[in-house]
């Protein structure tokens, strides 16, 4: 599904709500769906203990509550509405479930509701026909990612690594201009990333995650669990591929056992050795490695991305990015490309039988 000619940019808010639970982060991005013109403002909202308990009590599930439904809407409204001037908005929802080898996804929240508060059209619902039509459904950046390595000045392939609740790791080529064009793009899920490590520090030290890693700092990781954890199925499989939240319980629970610094230490540790592991499977070698999410905050787990890893491994700030808002900045530029036709994933990006623009618009008032 492509469009045609050029389209004049437009400002368009995206909005994100990952797998860390942590809360909305809603950016803006000037943008035609092709390139990237200017960074506009963002917000963070963070959810509350209460409202983070009710996602954890319906993670894995394939329909959302209706109380959910409105705790999801009513954060995105509260954060949207600090934003002004868009024209469009792209709108992920809240992943409660993801199991695209027997096609299904589920992301909670309605589009329409955000249409209807803030009287312009919603993209979203942005997976479903990328697994109706054989996909992974994920990741969804990549194409975004293809823009940012142009925009950046990339002129040799680079890798962008996002490391929020789970890891995923986008091979760009940037001098092949269009994403969807074989050659261009090769992206996945590396493995669990924050998701286990914040999942141990609220059940134990009812914190939020390991601040800057220091609690990994101070442990042994238990390698043998590490080389165990790189044996699981998945590790097998060749990209595109994707994972659920809750994919890798067999390693959580080999480690259940270590004091509270090594069980973290080790879950670090193979955080970075799953994104090792998957660096195998670039083309080519990347030049440089940039790091998104809010694993690039983990000192501990950079140190240990660098020494697993051929490349320069980067925070996204070093080349002038944001790295807490890029993938609420991804959601507005697949919006755009959805509202002119464009494709937002391909072969290479979730094993899509065809380049397909996925989402769903609802307009105000329909």
């Amino acid at each position: 599904m492509r469009g045609n000619g050029k389209a004049e940019p437009i400002w368009v808010a995206g909005c994100m709500s990952g797998t860390s639970l942590d809360g909305v982060d809603v950016a803006m991005v000037l943008t035609d769906g092709v390139e990237v013109f200017e960074f506009g403002d963002s917000h963070f909202r963070p959810y509350s203990e209460p409202e983070q308990a009710l996602l954890r009590a319906e993670l894995g599930g394939w329909s959302a509550s209706k109380k959910l439904c409105e705790v999801i809407e009513t954060a995105h409204a509260e954060a949207l509405s600090t934003l002004k001037g868009f024209d469009l908005i792209g709108f992920h929802g809240q992943t409660l479930a993801h199991d695209p080898g027997h096609g299904r996804t589920c992301q909670a929240g309605d589009g329409a509701v955000l249409a209807e508060v803030f009287d312009v059209p919603v993209v979203w619902d942005f997976r479903s026909a990328d697994v109706e039509m054989g996909g992974q459904g994920a990741p969804l950046a990549p194409f975004y990612h293809h823009a940012l390595a142009r925009l950046i000045g990339a002129t040799s392939p680079v890798a962008f690594l996002n490391m929020g609740g789970v890891g995923n790791l986008t091979w760009v080529d940037p001098r092949v201009a269009d994403p969807a064009e074989a050659g261009a793009l090769l992206a996945f899920d590396t493995g669990p990333a924050n998701a286990p490590v914040n999942d141990l520090m609220r059940e134990r030290r009812s914190m939020a995650y390991d601040a800057d890693g220091a609690l990994a700092a101070s442990g042994t990781p238990d390698m043998v669990a590490v080389t165990q954890g790189l044996e699981h199925r998945y590790f097998y499989k060749m990209p595109p591929k994707s994972l659920d939240r809750n994919d890798f319980h067999d390693i959580i629970n080999a480690v259940s056992t270590l004091t509270d610094a090594d069980v973290v230490a080790t879950l670090t540790a193979f955080a970075a050795a799953c994104v090792a592991r998957a660096m195998e499977h670039c083309p080519t070698p990347p030049s440089a490695l940039y790091v998104t999410g809010g694993g690039r905050h983990n000192t501990t787990l950079m140190t240990m991305l660098a020494a697993g890893v051929d490349c320069p491994v980067l925070p996204v700030e070093a080349v002038g990015l944001d790295g807490d808002m890029l993938e609420a900045q991804a959601f507005a530029f697949l919006a755009m490309r959805v509202k002119r036709g464009l494709p937002t994933s391909c072969p290479a990006t979730t094993g899509v039988r065809a380049a397909i623009g996925g989402g769903r618009v609802s307009k105000p008032g329909s």
